[in-house]
């Protein structure tokens, strides 16, 4: 499931062929960092510890659709608005490629954090396992970092996929499909969000 591609793998494969393998690296930390703080919250669900309502959450969304968004839109206009194809670092934009880690780190967690109805698979999904070990909370926490350390080798086995000689040739092309991909995304979930809210 992890692997299958959405908005977090079409935004590491984004950093991967605009800004190479560091900043690919950075935006795989900002998404695990975000999977984590989704856990987290589910496993307080499942504890009944804590509530969500179901309008914030959508809101939440509709917020992670218009980041997408911006992060789609932008991606398209460096690429398009660029004339080499030569090599990864000289066809990235500028702004990207100085962003440094902590803000693809943030735009990581925030692409991640951008589908909070995450929480409502991992309420789902956890309980099936609960019975791992004999004590709820050391099975969460186990299934917890089962899921990170997965997330994070499969999300780090596209970057390095990605800076293979075979796919930095095709790196602009890879870069607008992943960015249209985004967009596509953003625009799809902001339209059933926005439906959604209605009822």
């Amino acid at each position: 499931m992890i692997a299958t591609p959405g908005p977090v793998v079409a935004f590491v494969l984004n950093s991967a062929a605009r800004g190479g393998f560091k900043q690919a690296l950075w935006s795989v930390l900002g998404t695990n960092w975000a999977s984590l703080v989704l856990i987290a919250t589910a496993a307080l669900m499942i504890m009944g510890i804590v509530t969500i309502n179901h309008d914030l959450l959508s809101w939440i969304s509709l917020a992670g659709c218009i980041f997408l968004g911006w992060i789609a839109i932008d991606g398209l206009r460096s690429e398009l608005g660029s004339t080499n194809n030569t090599s990864i670092i000289n066809n990235s934009s500028e702004p990207f490629i100085k962003s440094g880690g902590i803000k693809q780190i943030l735009h990581g967690f925030l692409i991640g954090i951008s589908n909070p109805k995450d929480i409502i698979f991992f309420v789902a999904f956890f309980p099936q396992f609960i019975n791992i070990t004999s004590h709820v909370e050391i099975s969460l926490i186990v299934l917890a970092v089962l899921w990170i350390l997965c997330d994070f080798l499969i999300l780090l086995g596209y970057t390095i996929v990605m800076n293979t000689k075979k796919f930095q040739k095709h790196h602009k092309w890879i870069s607008l499909l992943s960015s249209g991909f985004l967009l596509i995304v953003a625009i799809g979930a902001g339209i059933y969000t926005l439906i959604n809210l209605q009822y």
